[in-house]
């Protein structure tokens, strides 16, 4: 593609974007490596199609475009409220933080691999497109109010003023019997550390004119769920409106890979486009699957006579012949429609594996498992990067291979690094105090953090079971600094009702904050995500087995030394003996997966509890009012954390993904 062709594509180019899109310069960035990608994806070259529902590509702390004109309020970043057992700062001050909104097309984790995993892709130099949706409202804005928990806020941004994005003249339509569905093509380049390579992201936007008030909103919420209609043809947006942007746009793909069953639906878009149906049998060889979950709500099923009252016929037809489970079945399952049309299936961690297979039965024999990772150049921290760099005899070009930081056990009996690990830690610890700085954190108490989606199988509230427990423990070993942050969806009312329970048990413990500091954080974004996985003493992960898949925040946290205070459950599972912190909790055994709302809170924290004072003791012994042992174990634990980040990133779960599933 040349330069003349690119800008050609892009709506309205001489008004909005000429002063950032130049034939050298894309926002500030290398212009060619777009020009490579656009000529590789329309070239014979065979190339990669990846479909998913959201994406956290985290532009606030990693490939920041610049705009040479103003950026719009709406894209820039709100204010943070803190709701803490130390109610006059909360009442007073704020957390402000001055940079650019991130892109607010994703939701939480699934959303952050799936951007991590683009960026591997372009670290990798394959040749790429991922698809996704261009949400105009986001996911929500976090509001917390006392008594009540969490209040949703509807999300509002400029897409046209938000840098890296440019909306293409492409249009294309989707056929329903309420009309004509018309999507406009939006593009961001995802670009490699280096800056030599691109993947292009498409998104799709329903908000147009041409459509109609309930057309246009469509594209509005992520997982809007409180319609079916709304939730199938989100889903049909990204699957049979993914084919057809990929038509469209004339772009050569190979292989087309599912980031969960969301993107079900481009399986019958591809039956529905051959004029010789026998072909179908080798169309879908190039159809890879992988599943996220094993929580039911995160399998769709839409009856049939659902489906029938927005598509034309053959499209209910094709979904019938592909996704249902059995003959007189009512309904379509995505799930199933995946798994038993695509080549390849895969989990996203040895443990989801098994269970996946339990699940799934008789697909057992073709479900694989590739273990979820993290981009390690978005999540490391500055020094521990500059710590990896001073240390290059040992990690070598851990920048182009992130997974030679598995030689971190070479030093450690090295005192000189062992030193550096733990003032690397502090630094980085000293950088989050000063952010929350009026509520009085201290840098040598020991400060522990959870922070992931709210949901009830995460157990959010777990570590205040028994708070009497807790404040016994802090009396024995030494002060306790907590950090609660995530997002629970509007519609999971047992997720909020975690929320407001933790705040209840924050509001008691008003009294007792000499001994346990708390602060609840809004918003957890991904900019609050690498600030807390970087810079906590220890990560509190507490899941009920075995329904966390994989998670993926302990990754983040490890490849920084944090320590990780987990159930055996996700990925945590693979380090079980690897001294990288302290495992508790019930364990999944058997072959019955259990019930993920019998939650087991009074056996598993009486666990916790008893893992945090052994690792609250250690600290101690560790850290003495600022005067460090580097002798400790507890700086042991911090070398093994890295070493096991060297297999925990997405650069080597894109190497296995292309010899597995993508060959």
């Amino acid at each position: 593609m040349t330069y003349k062709e690119f800008i050609a594509q892009i709506e309205n180019f001489e008004a909005n974007y000429c002063g950032d899109i130049s034939e050298s310069t894309y926002f500030s960035f290398p212009m060619q490596p777009v020009l490579d990608a656009e000529t590789r994806l329309s070239a014979a070259e065979k190339s990669i199609a990846y479909f998913s529902m959201e994406y956290g590509l985290a532009p606030s702390i990693y490939n920041f475009f610049h705009l040479n004109r103003p950026m719009t309020e709406k894209n820039k970043f709100f204010k943070h409220q803190v709701f803490s057992n130390y109610w006059i700062s909360d009442y007073v001050f704020k957390i402000n933080i001055h940079k650019m909104l991130d892109i607010p097309i994703y939701s939480g984790g699934l959303g952050v691999l799936a951007g991590d995993t683009v960026k591997s892709i372009a670290d990798q130099g394959l040749s790429a497109v991922a698809l996704g949706i261009l949400w105009n409202k986001g996911y929500f804005k976090q509001n917390f109010w006392y008594k009540y928990g969490q209040v949703p806020e509807e999300l509002s941004w400029d897409p046209h003023s938000y840098p890296g994005l440019i909306p293409l003249k492409n249009r294309i339509r989707m056929t329903t019997k309420q009309g004509d569905l018309v999507l406009r093509l939006w593009k961001y380049y995802v670009y490699s550390h280096d800056k030599k390579h691109v993947v292009p992201l498409v998104l799709m936007d329903s908000n147009l004119s041409d459509n109609s008030e309930h057309f246009r909103k469509l594209t509005d919420q992520l997982y809007r769920s409180d319609e079916v209609f709304w939730r199938i043809l989100q889903r049909s947006i990204l699957g049979i409106g993914g084919m057809k942007a990929l038509e469209d746009l004339k772009l050569n793909i190979d292989c087309y890979h599912l980031n969960e069953g969301h993107a079900a639906f481009a399986l019958v878009e591809k039956y529905v486009q051959l004029a010789d149906k026998s072909r179908m049998a080798f169309e879908k060889k190039k159809f890879v699957y992988t599943c996220h979950t094993p929580v039911a709500a995160g399998h769709d099923r839409f009856q049939t006579a659902e489906l029938r009252a927005i598509f034309p016929e053959k499209y209910v037809e094709a979904a019938e012949e592909f996704g249902k489970e059995t003959e007189d079945s009512k309904d379509v399952n995505l799930t199933y429609l995946c798994l038993d049309n695509c080549r390849h299936v895969n989990a996203v961690a040895q443990k989801h594996g098994e269970i996946m297979r339990l699940q799934f039965p008789d697909f057992a024999k073709r479900i694989d498992a590739i273990t979820n990772g993290v981009h390690t150049h978005t999540w490391v921290s500055e020094p521990f990067a500059q710590l990896f760099d001073k240390h290059e005899s040992v990690f070598g070009d851990w920048r182009a291979d992130p997974n030679r930081l598995q030689e971190a056990g070479k030093l450690i009996k090295n005192d000189e690094f062992r030193r550096d690990v733990f003032h690397a830690h502090q630094v980085n610890k000293r950088h989050l105090l000063n952010f929350v700085k009026p509520w009085k954190l201290q840098e040598d108490v020991l400060t522990v953090c959870w922070a992931r989606r709210i949901t009830n199988y995460k157990r959010p509230s777990l570590l205040f079971h028994h708070v009497e427990e807790l404040l016994h423990i802090v009396g024995q070993t030494g002060p306790l600094q907590i950090i609660i942050a995530g997002k629970s969806h509007p519609m999971d009312s047992a997720g909020a009702s975690h929320i407001q329970n933790i705040m209840e048990h924050v509001d008691r413990l008003n009294r007792s904050y000499k001994q346990v500091k708390v602060l609840v954080l809004e918003n957890y974004d991904t900019y609050f995500g690498k600030l807390l996985t970087n810079c906590v003493d220890i990560w509190l992960n507490n899941p009920l087995p075995p329904f966390e898949a994989s998670g993926t925040s302990g990754m983040k946290a490890i490849l920084n030394g944090v320590l990780q205070l987990s159930t055996l459950d996700g990925w945590v599972v693979e380090a079980e003996h690897d001294d990288i912190g302290w495992i508790f909790g019930w364990r999944h055994k058997g072959p019955e997966i259990g019930d993920e709302w019998e939650l087991r809170l009074d056996e598993d924290s009486k666990a916790l509890y008893g893992s945090l004072k052994e690792a609250a003791e250690l600290y101690y012994r560790t850290n003495k009012n600022g005067v460090v042992d580097i002798h400790s174990p507890w700086i042991d634990k911090m070398i093994h954390c890295i070493a096991r980040a060297g297999f925990f990133n997405t650069h080597r779960m894109v190497q296995e993904y292309k010899a597995k599933m993508w060959a």
